[in-house]
């Protein structure tokens, strides 16, 4: 019996042994994707990535068992899309609302190699129809990689469409008193716990062992998380991002956190890739932005 809470237009976009639409966490519509190297689940609700995995690997993206599925909430973890807006905004939600729209399945498609490629878009909302017309839509690729694009076109006539956008990922890590983090050394970052003070990293690797908050600007480096104690290295690569930000609540504000556990942030970091702040765009009218990440593994 299919569940009402599952979209009946989205079942036709299923594909046997690769793509199966399920009832998730909180009763919310998720895709369960497998391919011939890994396994993916992405929610309707916010067209949210909450897991990725390599056979034989432990998972690449950590979800808190703490967070909240359900209508109206972000999902804490995976992949949140950060969109209009990053950060705090009076009087709306924190990092935009697309992370709190339920995105409809577009298409999806078997790829030739074994692979599967799922398309989202985002619907209007009373909340999106208060800016500039645009369309929104997201393609997640999985293989042996996990690769994600977010397109965003300004569909108004006759004005700019200005905006932020980031793929917060939350990635698993074995310990975060042991991971060091590579391809930053040398870039300005506004340190957000002293008052978004701009400062430039002069680590080669950086390592945490506090609470951290950067949002590191003007850069399309790749970054790389060496993680010796799951025996691994991350790898995120990414196209027209000039925003890398590196978070990590440590003690206290985990403790803050209603849907995260007070020791959960020894097992996770963000690595958010987009455009934020001074890198904000600006794109005129019938112009598109493709915000791309690679994300992907080997053994250390």
């Amino acid at each position: 019996m299919v569940s009402i809470n599952i979209p009946e237009r989205a079942k036709r976009f299923e594909i046997p042994g690769r793509l199966t639409l399920l009832e998730g966490n909180g009763e919310l519509p998720k895709v369960e994707v497998i391919t011939d190297w890994s396994t993916a689940e992405i929610y309707l609700h916010g067209a949210h990535v909450t897991d990725f995995q390599k056979k034989g690997e432990a998972p690449l993206l950590f979800t808190s068992q703490f967070s909240r599925f359900q209508k109206g909430e972000p999902i804490r973890g995976g992949i949140p899309i950060i969109f209009p807006w990053f950060g705090a905004r009076e009087g709306e939600p924190a990092h935009g609302f697309a992370r709190l729209a339920e995105w409809e399945l577009h298409e999806a498609t078997a790829l030739p190699e074994g692979g599967v490629s799922v398309r989202f878009s985002l619907p209007e909302t009373a909340a999106s129809a208060t800016w500039p017309a645009f369309s929104a839509n997201y393609v997640v690729t999985v293989t042996d990689t996990l690769t994600l694009e977010l397109i965003i076109t300004n569909a108004a006539h006759d004005q700019n469409f200005s905006f932020e956008n980031c793929l917060h990922t939350y990635f698993a890590v074995g310990d975060i008193n042991t991971i060091s983090i590579t391809g930053l050394k040398g870039t300005t970052f506004l340190d957000k716990l002293d008052n978004s003070a701009p400062k430039t990293e002069t680590a080669d690797a950086i390592k945490i062992a506090s609470e951290v908050d950067r949002h590191f600007v003007d850069t399309t480096s790749t970054v790389e998380i060496l993680d010796p104690k799951l025996k691994r290295k991350i790898r995120i690569q990414k196209s027209s991002s000039a925003s890398t930000v590196v978070w990590n609540p440590w003690t206290t504000k985990a403790q803050q956190m209603p849907d995260f556990g007070n020791e959960e942030y020894k097992q996770m970091v963000c690595i958010e890739s987009g455009n934020v702040a001074k890198n904000r765009l600006v794109l005129p009218p019938g112009k598109s932005s493709l915000l791309k990440v690679t994300l992907s593994s080997s053994a250390l």
